[in-house]
């Protein structure tokens, strides 16, 4: 990145300090493949945060 402003990567240190670490790839396919399934066949219009929150 090129021009990072100072002021907002300030701001971001604190909400990052808290943050859980971030999903690796193969946790993010995990929740696809669950998806892709037929033990995903009753879920209907739902969104499903990966992030571990």
């Amino acid at each position: 990145m090129t021009e990072v402003s100072q002021f907002g990567m300030e701001r971001t240190k604190i909400p990052q300090s808290v943050m859980p670490r971030a999903g690796t790839s193969e946790e993010i396919a995990n929740v696809a493949l669950f998806l892709a399934s037929d033990d995903s066949s009753f879920l209907n219009g739902v969104v499903i945060p990966v992030d571990r929150g």
